[in-house]
């Protein structure tokens, strides 16, 4: 096991972002920067030794900056959506920023991923990224110590490590917005990749994406992934949920939920044979599948097409605070929020 610090560019007003390279015995390889704590590329193997990497983003910092959509970068204090900008702790009503449609907070407006956070080496196979969010930022109550560690193993597991404590009462939410394309990231679509998600019931949500509040059955619908399915199969049914959203963006209800890990999600290109197991101790995963990627730009100069990766993002429910019903996430002032995901890369 081996960690390498590089050079990854300059920010406009002169800071030096660096990038943590882990690599294991395998040959396996991920990178990490400090811009967003975003996790720039995944190189792993396919069934015939040949290594490719799976994270569809950007090479270098100016994409990362300019041309995001959130690709693999950390999203906080609140992931996913939160209807109305706003939300109420104990009577006390919070109204966030908007940045979505005029109505909605999206991934907190960009908070933690537009964030230069610290770099610690934790060991030879880890990097601990750490931030602290002032007070009120976009809205948010109490000033937050964050930190997310990402260890490297031999068993090409990828394992992200969430810790976070607030001065005060407040929601936290955390996740990694990576886009995987198993084939590589210049390969193409990936509808002919098979998903499977082991959740038997998903949040339905309205023409902004919020939940209604309706813990729904995927029975006899396109969002039973219970067993693999190609994802290209029903991703444009006629069905009202993926016209709201063009095409898989919901969130899972991870079936057996107790906080525990449990396997969430498992990603397969046959092509290759590579296999993506997303494990996590979370209620829900959002699985979207690049509905809204629209050409731009990325690695080697070849442009992100719509679906041309797909996201599994681990997570409490979308706009939880509002609906008391989900499994809530708002912590006490000095409560510690902490949280494991586990990308595990395999080849059959």
């Amino acid at each position: 096991m081996s960690v390498k610090i590089s050079d990854f560019g300059v920010l406009a007003n002169g800071t030096k972002i660096q990038k943590y390279t882990i690599e294991n015995s395998q040959g396996t390889s991920v990178s990490v920067i400090t811009y967003g704590a975003t996790l720039i590329s995944a190189l792993v193997a396919d069934r015939n030794g040949v290594f490719k990497d799976v994270i569809v983003g950007f090479d270098d910092l100016e994409g990362c900056v300019e041309r995001t959509d959130y690709q693999g970068v950390v999203v906080g204090p609140y992931a996913n959506r939160i209807g109305n900008s706003e939300f109420s702790i104990d009577g006390i009503k919070y109204k966030l920023n908007s940045n979505e449609n005029g109505v909605t907070c999206l991934h907190s407006c960009g908070e933690f991923n537009t964030a230069v956070w610290n770099a610690e080496l934790a060991d030879d196979s880890s990097v601990e990224m750490s931030y602290v969010s002032p007070d009120g930022v976009n809205g948010f109550p109490g000033r937050i110590n964050v930190s997310v560690k990402y260890t490297l193993t031999d068993d090409n597991e990828l394992k992200l490590e969430y810790s976070a404590v607030s001065d005060k009462k407040t929601v936290i939410n955390l996740t990694n917005h990576a886009y995987f394309n198993l084939g590589g990231f210049d390969s193409g679509l990936i509808l002919d990749h098979t998903m499977q998600i082991n959740a038997d019931c998903y949040t339905p949500v309205d023409e902004l994406s919020i939940p209604t509040g309706e813990i729904a059955s995927v029975e006899n619908t396109p969002f039973d992934l219970r067993t693999a399915k190609r994802i290209g199969d029903e991703i444009d049914a006629d069905c009202e949920q993926l016209k709201f959203t063009g095409g898989y963006d919901h969130n899972f209800c991870i079936s057996g939920y107790d906080g525990t890990l449990k396997t969430a999600a498992v990603a397969f290109d046959s092509v290759t044979g590579r296999k993506l197991e997303v494990l996590t101790d979370l209620p829900g995963i959002q699985f979207y599948a690049g509905n809204f990627l629209k050409g731009t730009i990325g690695k080697s100069g070849k442009p992100m097409e719509k679906r041309s990766g797909f996201c599994l993002e681990t997570q409490f429910y979308p706009d939880t605070p509002n609906h008391p019903d989900f499994p809530q996430c708002t912590f006490e002032a000095g409560e510690k929020y902490h949280t494991v995901t586990v990308f595990k890369f395999s080849a059959e």
